[in-house]
């Protein structure tokens, strides 16, 4: 696919690859909502039916990093292809599953099937959408990538009330076939991509399976389990530690590595890859921390905390094509990164200042702050990444960008459920400290709480209820704090981002010259 190409066949191209991509980012939200439907039909555990996520979650970050070696391998349109069939074969067999494990099998299927789609999609993108249109490609794909975890609770919510939780994978059916006659019509290979014969990196391959697929399974499970308390994640961290770092060595050795690691030596792709895993390390922690406030302490319902969000989704969507545009017409890409990331770290310090009174559009102003900074942040940065990356080369770089971004969103989930957790507890026995009947503020609340529901201050038992009403603000005020804390460390951590962006110079060398080869 050359630069060249008729508008129409451009615009055909972006829509064929957003499509799989679109419902394959969403299928690792999707499912969430309706795990306890799924744990009582197939009658499972509270911790047998999360590997439903984590199988998913474990093939797909295997598969992510080595998409551009197995495009090189049977080329990119028999690929993209398979992984289509695959993905969607696997959604009928996840759909039709008798019982857990076969879900948990299906799953991964479906994981490997659509690990690929991300990265195949985006160089596709980068290689049809001329170079100067590189910031308006990146904006149609991060529309897709961005609001399809937004609407797969939503979608998912609604299907399994309604129907049943088998058609939320039943729905990537049609789809899916959509797509594989979009494909078969409008995606060939370049000249440079075709199938060929290509040494395996046994070594390479086995040490990445190993390590990732460890990696995964510690930030799934690690909170739940206590963390490092727990003989079964330290063995699978150590498992992880030594298969990636036996992994980097192996690859930078390799005359044929499985994942080409040589592509750091551009600082751009460097720093690019580092704003990414701290980028969406900030968004999928803080996504994650607010509805657990707005439901767990401000008494909103799933809706309501949906509602929150949604502004911030459309936001997103909204400005993402005036960044692309913006580029289009010559704005750097680093100054619109810059002032993205600005964006997201004054949201996310709104947030830290967040309490127990606050209303619905003080939840929400600054949701939507933060999704026009991510806006501004994903697409140029998605551009000036691979700016000096040749394009036969493109598909091993977007497979690496593609895992560091979902790494980065699940080592943010684990960190800010983590932190919440900790920093609960440690303002909990703060204030638990101070609860003393010699306490005047104490001794005020309790009094007042037996005045308002009529309790006689000589009765043992209106005075414990009003003892456990104390107790019980006290842990809300901790769970307060707690949030406003882990807030306010995202935020510092988006900030630093800032001076990263100045690295990211644009072209400055030629393209052979980035990898060494």
């Amino acid at each position: 696919m050359s630069a060249a190409n008729p508008d129409g066949r451009k615009w055909a191209v972006a829509l064929t690859v957003i499509i799989p991509t679109f419902i394959e980012v969403m299928d690792t939200s999707v499912v969430n909502v309706s795990l306890p439907h799924i744990q009582g039909s197939l009658n499972a555990g509270v911790d047998e039916v999360t590997w439903v996520l984590t199988s998913y979650l474990v093939s797909n970050a295997v598969i992510i990093p080595i998409t551009g070696w197995l495009a090189s391998i049977f080329g990119r349109r028999n690929y993209l292809l398979f992984s289509i069939v695959m993905f969607t074969a696997s959604s009928v067999l996840c759909g039709a599953a008798p019982s857990l494990k076969v879900l948990v099998l299906a799953r991964v299927l479906q994981g490997l099937g659509g690990g690929g789609l991300q990265p195949l999609s985006q160089a596709i993108l980068l290689e049809t959408f001329p170079v100067r249109e590189h910031g308006v490609a990146m904006a149609v794909f991060g529309m897709g990538v961005v609001f399809a975890p937004i609407l797969g609770p939503v979608l998912g919510g609604f299907i399994t009330d309604n129907w049943s939780w088998r058609w939320v994978f039943y729905i990537n059916v049609p789809m899916g076939f959509l797509a594989v006659f979009m494909a078969m019509l409008t995606i060939h290979d370049p000249p440079y991509i075709r199938a060929r014969a290509v040494r395996i990196d046994h070594w390479g391959l086995g040490l990445l399976t190993v390590g990732l697929g460890c990696l995964q399974v510690v930030l799934d499970k690690g909170q739940r389990e206590d963390w490092f308390e727990s003989h079964f994640i330290v063995t699978l961290t150590v498992i992880a530690v030594v298969a990636l770092t036996t992994f980097i060595i192996v690859e930078l050795r390799a005359a044929h590595p499985v994942v080409d690691l040589r592509v750091f030596r551009d600082s751009t792709f460097a720093a690019g890859n580092v704003i990414m895993f701290t980028g969406y390390f900030c968004l999928f922690g803080s996504i994650v921390l607010l509805p657990l406030y707005l439901q767990n302490l401000m008494g909103y319902t799933a809706l309501w905390a949906g509602l929150v969000l949604g502004p911030g989704g459309l936001a997103s969507l909204m400005i993402m094509p005036v960044a692309g545009m913006l580029m289009k017409r010559g704005v750097r890409p680093s100054r619109l990164l810059a002032v993205g990331l600005t964006l997201a770290a004054a949201a996310l310090t709104l947030m830290s200042r967040f309490n127990l009174q606050v209303d619905f559009f003080t939840a929400a102003w600054p949701r939507i702050v933060q999704a026009l900074g991510m806006g501004l942040f994903f697409v140029p940065l998605a551009a000036a990444t691979y700016v000096n990356i040749p394009r036969e080369h493109m598909g091993n770089a977007t497979g690496i960008f593609n895992l560091l971004r979902n790494l980065g969103g699940s080592f943010g989930v684990a960190f800010s459920t983590t932190v919440l957790s900790q920093r609960s507890q440690w303002h909990q026995n703060m204030l638990v400290d101070r609860l003393t009947p010699f306490d005047k503020p104490y001794q005020m609340a309790v009094n007042k709480i037996m005045a308002l529901t009529g309790g006689d201050p000589a009765s043992f038992y209106d005075r414990k209820a009003a003892l456990a009403a104390v107790y019980q603000e006290t842990i809300r005020q901790a769970a307060m704090m707690a949030f406003n804390d882990t807030f306010w460390l995202f935020a510092w951590f988006t900030a630093a981002l800032v001076p990263l962006t100045f690295v990211m110079r644009g072209p400055r060398k030629p393209a052979g010259v980035v990898m060494g080869h």
